[in-house]
């Protein structure tokens, strides 16, 4: 993994009587001639965006950031962007058994709905859950990811409270490409993709189409479940993506952007009511989820100081379960949970000298589509945003306040310090302080039987210290948080503790020796509610990651290691909680540069085929070899 550039300029919400969605690509979309030309931004390679939503060097960066860029993904294989981002310092992971099942991220050891996720700058989730079906995002449309870890409200609003992952989807490019790629793997695994992208004029065009599917795996282990069956329950998933890019003038830019991704899983599970009265031995259930984003973006170059980013989106997550009878495919019921986010924002950024002041205001709607009774559907979400980053000598610092109005829970302001000091041109030491909030979801309100109306939002202040070095091709940082959430909210049980303590440390590094590439990382997590002092459900406390790759000629070989410690999660009757055991994993790969335009990838995931629980009563794959043949022209 490398740190790199991608564009994400804060997207608002907003209720006009059409929608279009923000499209925020990679720096390059965002960094237009006229900016090129007034030098306000610093090359690709040495910028992040997502830290603090405006360009800023790598070196100069606070925040504690990781970016995944299109070669590292080239190598993933038949892995998702679960399994990517699984690997990432202060990254967990669960997993609701076979490939493609219904997966959650946690930051920090923060809940899953504690992040907020951005797809090309536009937030995505389920307002019902609160959580993204981020297994539904096509790994294979992904131009690059990056990861903010800590509380980032001040920056991004509510839900933020573990961080942010944003996922840039493919951007247009300058001269016509053409790319294929078609792959097979064990369990049934079969994936194709075809894509283009270049420029005619002033215009910029990216076109993508993917497809995967697979027999999979029997989603539940346990027979003592009430719903375990063990046939194999396979996925079949297809995207297609589109942006457009027209340079009006060299000061005016135009862009639109197009997502949508449907996956169709099979699960184990019973369906309630049951009029065909469908057994677990007898019942095929399926959860179809989609996500569709639209997005339309002008950025414009008023003055040579001052730059101005309005956007406008919509993100649709859609979730529906079926049931049907295996023997006669009869349909015995299903059930429905959709969200769509209006979205709206204007950001101005205006420079003075190397510091830069931003301004940005914002609107969301958030609406539900369920096929249960939620007494309230709808809110609606504003937000008003300055920021001040300040670059002088060996000084640097980022000061960030933010107001937000809920239209259910009223008005909430945070606010976010972080400073830097170069102490030699090698060292660097970073000191961060903020606040956030969560509103509770449409489910932990209202949901029949398990919701409570008299929840109210989750606000924490968080902690960090942190160490960076970067000499040569060697980088190391250390990074000491905590994060105190008060009036946090237990996703299982929907009650809300008086405060949850997330505390760890996260070490990383990448370092390069001749054609060699290395990188490790080191996370001690301790998530735990008071007063009771338990830890938070499927966190691991110790988790290691290390990955080596060598280059011989026209071959890449590299190798992965993952070790983690037990976790704790829910017993069977929900009474109690077992103890998930540690293991290890060993992915190992090799991808052969045949010619300029012909690559073939193999790789074998889990070689020591490790059996491993990752959610109780959940299965994971064992060994798994996969190949796959890319053509680009």
């Amino acid at each position: 993994m490398k740190n790199s550039a991608s564009f994400s300029p804060l997207f608002l919400t907003s209720r006009a009587g059409i929608w279009f969605a923000c499209v925020t690509s990679s720096a390059g979309l965002m960094l237009n001639s006229a900016q090129a030309q007034t030098s306000v931004t610093p090359a690709l390679q040495d910028v992040v965006i997502t830290a603090n939503r405006i360009p800023t060097k790598l070196t100069d960066v606070l925040a504690d950031v990781t970016v995944i860029d299109r070669a590292e993904l080239d190598l993933v294989g038949q892995g998702s962007l679960i399994d990517v981002l699984a690997n990432l310092p202060g990254v967990q992971i669960s997993r609701n058994g076979s490939y493609r099942s219904a997966s959650s991220v946690f930051l920090r050891g923060a809940t899953s709905s504690q992040t907020v996720i951005l797809v090309d700058g536009i937030r995505i989730g389920s307002a019902t859950s609160g959580t993204p079906a981020l297994e539904n995002i096509p790994l294979d449309r992904i131009e690059r990811i990056e990861v903010l870890r800590g509380a980032a409200s001040a920056l991004y609003g509510s839900d933020a409270v573990g961080g942010v992952i944003h996922i840039i989807t493919r951007d247009p490019g300058i001269k016509p490409v053409f790319t294929a790629n078609v792959g097979v793997g064990g369990d049934g695994q079969q994936q194709a993709g075809l894509s283009v992208r270049g420029s005619v004029g002033e215009l910029g065009y990216s076109l993508g189409w993917s497809r995967e599917k697979a027999d999979g795996i029997s989603v539940l282990e346990n027979p003592l479940s009430s719903a375990f069956n063990p046939d194999r329950d396979g996925f079949q998933a297809s995207s297609v993506d589109a942006k457009l890019r027209y340079q009006v003038t060299p000061l005016h830019q135009l862009s639109l952007g197009l997502l949508h991704s449907d996956t169709d899983y099979q699960f184990d599970g019973s369906a309630s009511p049951n009029p065909l009265k469908l057994t677990k031995a007898n019942t095929d259930a399926r959860a179809y989820s989609t996500l569709n984003n639209l997005s339309a973006q002008w950025q414009a170059q008023w003055l040579p100081n001052w730059k101005s980013t309005l956007a406008f989106g919509i993100a649709e997550d859609q979730s529906v379960t079926k049931y049907f009878r295996s023997t006669d495919g009869a349909f015995g019921g299903s059930g429905k949970f959709n969200t769509r986010r209006n979205q709206a924002s204007w950001q101005n950024d205006v420079n003075f000298g190397s510091d830069v002041l931003s301004f940005a205001i914002e609107q969301r709607r958030e609406e539900v589509d369920s096929s249960m009774n939620y007494s309230v559907k709808a809110r609606d979400l504003m937000g008003a945003m300055l920021s001040y980053a300040l670059r002088t000598g060996d000084w640097s610092a980022l000061a960030v306040l933010r107001t937000d109005h809920n239209s259910q829970f009223g008005s909430h302001t945070n606010w976010s310090l972080s400073g830097g000091y170069q102490f030699t041109p090698d060292w660097r030491a970073v000191l961060s302080s903020g606040t956030s909030f969560q509103a509770p979801s449409f489910n932990q309100l209202y949901y029949p039987g398990f919701g409570n109306a008299a929840l109210t939002p989750q606000q924490n202040q968080s902690n960090e210290i942190g160490l960076k070095y970067r000499h040569g091709n060697v980088n190391v940082e250390a990074t000491v948080y905590q994060n105190d959430v008060r009036g946090f909210i237990n996703p299982s049980t929907n009650v809300q503790s008086a405060l949850a303590i997330l505390r760890g440390l996260s070490l990383s590094g990448t370092w390069q020796i001749g054609a060699s590439q290395m990188s490790a990382s080191y996370d001690y997590a301790d998530p735990r509610t008071q007063p009771n002092n338990l830890r938070l459900l499927r966190i691991a406390r110790h988790v290691t990651n290390f990955r080596i790759q060598h280059q011989f000629s026209d071959v890449s070989v590299f190798s992965e290691l993952k070790w983690s410690s037990d976790r704790e999660d829910n017993n069977l009757s929900f009474t109690g909680r077992d103890k998930l055991a540690a293991y290890r994993l060993l992915n190992v790969g090799a991808n052969w540069q045949i010619s300029p335009q012909w690559a073939l990838l193999v790789r074998i995931n889990n070689l020591s085929n490790t059996h491993y629980v990752l959610a109780n009563n959940y299965s994971t794959p064992g060994r798994n070899a996969f190949a796959s043949l890319s053509w680009k022209y």
